[in-house]
């Protein structure tokens, strides 16, 4: 049976082999983990599909390849022919059996060249999100990138190699060079496996998208109010608080709703309108490192049942027992710093999502009332609510109509319905 390179979210074309955790010759049960692979996104560990013997790890720790690659062969342990003969049959180039692409060259008529080169231009026209999205950035031509993936396909190693022979070149130094200060001795700490891949990614979604921040001052009363009736039952029956956060995340899915193009993502000069509203939720992992898992179809939830979700994934994924599913086609984030008493915050985009909603401290205010009989002070519990957004997908009236709703959502929908 072969183990192929998985699909870790709509616009992910590759992955790498960050540890093999069995090695070839091994007995491995269904469900048993093979290996962990990580993308821009994130890292996941790679359950076996199935019992048997390890016949081949077709990548090496360390390598990238395109989705859907065969990175290893499990056979039946009293079989020694299924290893060739699927490979063969489903021609399937692995990245390293010559063997088998040479059986394959064997057992197919010979194309002309004319057909060959013009398969060859086709599948590099064919290029990934991830390539197209690079070449955009750096202004790179890609009939100028000799493509070293399958049938000459431009994979993302084959764009990195050009930007790293670009930086090597020679540049114009400045007559004076700037002091370095002497900081004395220090400590250097590696990054992990998890904070290299959030670095990356927030790199890049800089890089990427235009961002703008915006923000709303938001009156908690009516949540509070509800809350404050639940909250010590809630805690007694789930052992855990039921916080403003499944509040707030219901009120945002209600407003995507009316808000169609925050829950979309960018690809090339189109905006994609998502049909399903799914949720990702940024986790922090004890300061080393964020996932955003997703709460799939969130809008289909209630407070009560985004609170049990938000719970769950949180947890799992401070435990790191994930799933793939969940790590993957979230189309809106929410960022919840609010306990650590931060009053704004401006939140990176989750690439490749146009807007993320950053969730601050939630605390008692003087604010000043307005109703008929005239201006008063009150003390109310207030929170400040920012978006950051892609500018190229909307516009900051279209972003700020959307916080807007979020705010006459949370001020005066009736909460008790929910609970």
């Amino acid at each position: 049976m072969n183990v192929l390179m998985p699909q870790l979210g709509e616009t992910v074309a590759e992955g790498k082999v960050a540890v093999w955790h069995k090695k070839e010759g091994d007995s491995v049960s269904k469900d048993e983990i093979l290996a962990d692979v990580e993308t821009d996104k994130a890292a996941v560990e790679i359950p076996s599909p199935a019992e048997g013997v390890i016949g081949s790890l077709l990548v090496p720790e360390g390598e990238t390849v395109d989705v859907g690659t065969v990175i290893a062969i499990i056979k039946n342990s009293n079989s020694e022919s299924t290893e060739q003969s699927n490979v063969v049959e489903e021609k399937i180039t692995s990245v390293s059996s010559a063997k088998t692409e040479a059986a394959a060259k064997i057992s197919k008529p010979q194309k002309t060249n004319v057909s060959l080169k013009n398969e060859t231009l086709n599948s590099r026209l064919k290029l990934s999100p991830v390539v197209r999205r690079l070449l955009a950035e750096y202004q790179l031509d890609a009939q100028q990138i000799s493509g070293t993936g399958r049938d000459g396909r431009i994979t993302r190693n084959d764009v990195v190699a050009i930007l790293e022979k670009q930086k090597s070149k020679p540049t114009a130094r400045p007559s004076q060079q700037p002091m370095q200060p002497n900081l004395g001795d220090g400590e250097r700490i590696a990054f992990d496996r998890i904070r290299r891949i959030t670095a990356e990614h927030m790199v890049r979604s800089k890089a990427t998208s235009p961002h703008v921040l915006q923000a709303v001052e938001v009156d908690f009363s009516e949540v509070e109010l509800i809350r404050s009736i639940h909250k010590e039952r809630w805690k007694s029956e789930n052992g855990y608080s039921l916080t403003y956060l499944p509040f707030i995340a219901r009120a945002t899915c209600l407003a995507l709703r009316e808000f169609p193009r925050l829950n979309g993502s960018v690809d090339a000069e189109e905006l994609i309108l998502h049909k399903g509203i799914h949720l990702s939720i940024a986790v922090d992992l004890h300061f080393e490192g964020l996932l955003a898992p997703v709460i799939s179809d969130a809008d289909g939830f209630t407070v009560l049942g985004l609170a049990r979700r938000i719970h769950e994934i949180s947890l799992r994924a401070r435990e790191g027992h994930l799933t793939a599913d969940e790590l993957s086609g979230g189309t809106y984030t929410l960022s919840n710093n609010g306990s650590f008493g931060t009053l704004l915050t401006g939140a990176i985009i989750n690439q490749p999502q146009v807007g993320i909603l950053s969730i601050d401290a939630i605390k008692k205010r003087p604010i000043v009332i307005e109703d008929s009989s005239g201006d008063s002070i009150a003390i109310r519990p207030v929170g400040i609510l920012s978006q950051s957004f892609d500018h190229r997908a909307v516009d900051g009236s279209y972003s700020a109509a959307f916080l807007h709703k979020i705010r006459t959502l949370i001020e005066e929908k009736d909460w008790s319905a929910e609970l």
